[in-house]
């Protein structure tokens, strides 16, 4: 049998090994909420998305680039949303090309719903895991890797709404 020539206690494997385990973790406790709610994580993410945009809408370009979704997959989540009346699409008066994803009133009501229990989660489980300094210092860390890695990330809103 071949020996593995690499270390395999890298504190490189380590880091990500944690931030993908407490990712998957805190993803997990979060779908059975979203579900009670009828809305998949990723319907989530868009109307937090959409809400938190000045307009409450981004082109639709920006949306793929702010999500986890290429722009096919952001075309077929909006378009299921939409048919649900939680977002609708406007064009986009400067380019015929392009349009925006719009919150609708029901996907403001759908996040309201959704966001106290959400907000109760997010302090319990990760928030609330975390002393004084450490959420400063977390956050400015993956923003530094999430700018990196995916520069669009902010395309069609400011940093703070990130």
């Amino acid at each position: 049998m071949a020996s593995v020539s690499t270390d395999l206690n890298d504190p490189r494997f380590t880091a990500f090994g944690l931030f993908a385990e407490a990712f998957t973790g805190l993803t997990n406790r979060f779908a059975a909420q979203f579900e009670e709610h009828r809305l998949s994580s990723v319907e989530f993410e868009v109307l937090m998305r959409l809400a938190r945009s000045s307009g409450r809408r981004l082109r639709m370009t920006d949306l793929a680039g702010q999500t986890s979704l290429s722009t096919s997959g952001v075309t077929r989540v909006v378009d299921r949303m939409d048919r649900d009346g939680l977002v609708r699409r406007e064009a986009c008066p400067s380019d015929r090309r392009s349009s925006f994803a719009v919150i609708t009133d029901a996907g403001v009501s759908r996040l309201d719903e959704v966001l106290p229990g959400h907000l109760e989660l997010l302090q319990q489980w990760f928030i609330g895991q975390l002393g004084p300094g450490q959420l400063d210092d977390m956050l400015e860390s993956l923003r530094t890797i999430r700018d990196a890695v995916n520069p669009c990330a902010t395309a069609g809103t400011t940093e703070a709404a990130a």
